[in-house]
């Protein structure tokens, strides 16, 4: 199993001089609170292949007054950012590993109750995702996730060489990870929880400065590209691959919001300090989300396109519809834990520890 600690406690110990270096754009400080919505995106009313970044709310099962505001029920309130140092731990991570389920042009979350109305999008996890899909529709669902018990929904634009889909093959790696410091703090995303990383008609700028950019697309020895490389080595072992992480600090007020962003934000650096901390604005600290994915593309990349256009409007969205006690032992487990799991919850370097699913991926 190969990893890599998440991508901000990382490029933090170096912020500016690593970003410049690298072309990863900047990191979010302290006055910068970091939140998703802040990232840059196009005006309200801009359309990109069939998506629109307009906010969308319309009445749907989630919300049913329609105003795109989604109450946590409870919310999480009274809540400080921690600002605490545990034992170092290089890795506090779990994977969800999920196959692609189906291809189709909707999106439950930026047009709910709207079939047909986004561009293409591939589904992983949850089998029954699609424009009408609510909290209550996916949960307990069946799912392509090695674990059962993971019915969430994870989607992003479909990739075409041509005319010709490309589906990434087998289970993906969805990394679960601490994004702050305190990886102590760290506790499961509420039920019903979701959010859109990214935005298709943001700018190749905007992608690469995008607070969740990790390494951009990479193939054979090419890497941090913004948009697809010309080519790639034409060998069966080469593939197309992106990295990409997700916010992880929640307003602990809000499932959604009308622009499925403002209520997550990015961990801040703690001034003085190499520390990430979550803002006072979203002190709740979740998994941190990171998609690794590998679509079975190489050679002349001339034709290769996503559904919403360039390499660079990529993007993904995710619904969380986990059974509530296997998230919370995954999470304690291998995050609160300082562990580097498998989807088993189990970490081959740490033996000893055990693993938090029995051999059929199941809380016992």
């Amino acid at each position: 199993m190969r990893s890599s600690p998440a991508r901000l406690p990382a490029l933090l110990l170096g912020t500016t001089l690593i970003a410049g270096l690298l072309g990863l754009g900047t990191i979010a400080t302290a006055a910068d609170p970091g939140g998703e919505a802040a990232a840059p995106t196009a005006p309200a009313a801009a359309h990109h292949s069939g998506h629109t970044t307009a906010l969308s709310a319309r009445a749907s099962g989630d919300d049913p007054d329609g105003d795109g505001y989604i109450p946590a029920v409870p919310q999480v309130t009274g809540v400080t950012p921690s600002h605490a140092t545990p034992p170092p731990r290089y890795f506090h991570e779990f994977q969800a590993n999920c196959a692609v389920t189906h291809t189709a042009p909707d999106d439950p979350i930026v047009y709910p109750g709207q079939p047909g109305r986004s561009h293409d999008h591939t589904f992983m996890g949850n089998t029954s995702t699609g424009a009408d899909s609510t909290t209550a529709s996916l949960h307990g669902g069946t799912t392509t996730c090695k674990a059962p018990a993971d019915a969430s929904a994870y989607w992003m634009p479909s990739l075409y060489d041509g005319d010709r889909k490309i589906l990434p093959v087998g289970p993906q790696v969805i990394y679960y990870k601490a994004g702050v410091t305190d990886y102590t703090s760290v506790r499961p995303f509420p039920k019903g929880l979701r959010f859109v990383v990214g935005d298709p008609a943001q700018t190749a700028q905007q992608f690469r400065s995008h607070k969740g950019f990790v390494e951009g697309w990479e193939c054979g020895d090419s890497f941090f590209n913004v948009d697809f490389p010309a080519s790639c080595p034409s060998r069966p072992d080469v593939q197309l691959n992106l990295r990409m992480q997700a916010p992880s600090c929640w307003n602990g007020l809000h499932l959604d919001t009308p622009d499925h962003r403002s209520h997550m934000a990015y961990p801040v650096v703690k001034p003085g300090t190499n520390d990430n901390v979550c803002p006072a604005s979203h002190p709740v600290a979740l998994p941190m989300i990171e998609f690794k994915m590998a679509f079975p593309v190489n050679g002349d990349m001339s034709q290769v396109r996503l559904a919403s256009g360039r390499g660079y409007s990529f993007h993904y969205d995710f619904f969380n519809a986990w059974e509530e006690r296997t998230l919370k032992a995954m999470v304690d487990h291998c995050i609160v834990g300082g562990l580097q799991c498998d989807p088993r919850g189990y970490d081959e370097t740490h033996p000893q520890r055990g693993a938090v699913l029995d051999a059929q991926y199941r809380l016992p």
